[in-house]
């Protein structure tokens, strides 16, 4: 079985040397190759890239700006590709030791799988401390009907007939696609595993503003799956556990003078706040799937 691995990457100049020479410690007795899809950059990070041609002789970098996001990247990355498994990483992070061969020997027992995340290695003790691991014990589950699993897209191996199967990832959306992918894959009747013998060290966004963003984002796209994956289920009080949510954030505003639990509480209020704009957006409750920072 050949083995590609797709990186869609886009002015990841600052971090992606890390996840090339990650990628260069692994050993596997198949064949495989490295895509590198890069979504438009326009700092270094192309060169950077060449210049680990040496060090990956099966690397390939692919223009994948056509359109915007890691979805049409990563979609890019696998029409380039050769392999008949198909493992994706992310610019920013690192996979572990060993992932490789721990990945592609579980894409040859199964279908679709997910790698183990690992947040302390790459990311700051107040950001290890405060917020919770998504992905370090088991995969990610909706709340709501169809509870269904899901994981993020740094962590993902799929055959991939299974990607061309239901047309790879939705490339409308900016955020939470690869959580979308996981659920498509799933409702054709493929069960997604969690592989723990493969790590990928997972990186947060590395400063205050940027973290808020990305939960803000995350917050409202969690939204968007709750209505277009919710059935016809209708969840008790959702309003209600919004504005706990919110009682719970804003008693704990002293946090923010702690240096300790101050990235988390700005992480909480980018969640809450993203979720109240999907559901004035989507026309549904604030429901999300899942929350990363220890509001309780």
């Amino acid at each position: 079985m050949n083995v590609s691995v797709v990186m869609p990457c886009r002015n990841n100049a600052k971090v992606i040397a890390g996840q090339l020479a990650a990628l260069s410690r692994q050993k596997w007795h198949g064949t495989w190759e490295v895509i590198v899809a890069d979504n438009g950059s326009n700092d270094a990070t192309i060169e950077i890239v060449e210049e680990y041609r040496k060090r990956l002789p099966h690397l390939r970098l692919i223009d994948a700006s056509a359109r915007r996001g890691a979805a049409h990247a990563r979609n890019a990355g696998v029409t380039a590709a050769r392999g008949e498994a198909i493992l994706f990483c992310d610019a920013d992070d690192e996979v572990g030791s060993g992932w490789l061969a721990a990945m592609a020997d579980g894409l040859a027992e199964h279908h679709f799988l997910a790698a183990r995340l690992d947040i302390e290695r790459l990311n700051p003790p107040e950001i290890v401390g405060a917020v919770k691991n998504p992905q370090g014990h088991g995969l990610q589950r909706v709340d709501y009907p169809p509870h269904l699993w899901h994981a993020s897209g740094a962590s993902l191996g799929v055959k991939r007939v299974v990607h061309e199967r239901i047309g790879g990832f939705d490339e409308s959306l900016l955020y939470l696609e690869d959580t979308d992918y996981c659920f498509r894959v799933q409702l054709t009747g493929i069960e997604l595993w969690f592989l723990a013998a493969a790590a990928v060290h997972y990186r947060f966004r590395p400063n205050p503003q940027a973290l808020f963003h990305q939960a803000r984002h995350w917050g409202q796209y969690n939204v968007l799956m709750y209505k277009r994956y919710r059935e016809s289920t209708r969840l008790d009080h959702p309003w209600r556990r919004h504005l706990l949510r919110w009682h719970t954030l804003l008693r704990r505003t002293p946090c923010l003078l702690d240096k300790e639990q101050r990235l988390a509480w700005i992480k909480s209020l980018g969640t809450q706040i993203g979720v109240l704009q999907g559901s004035i957006k989507y026309g549904v409750p604030p429901v999300a799937a899942w929350l990363l920072c220890m509001l309780e």
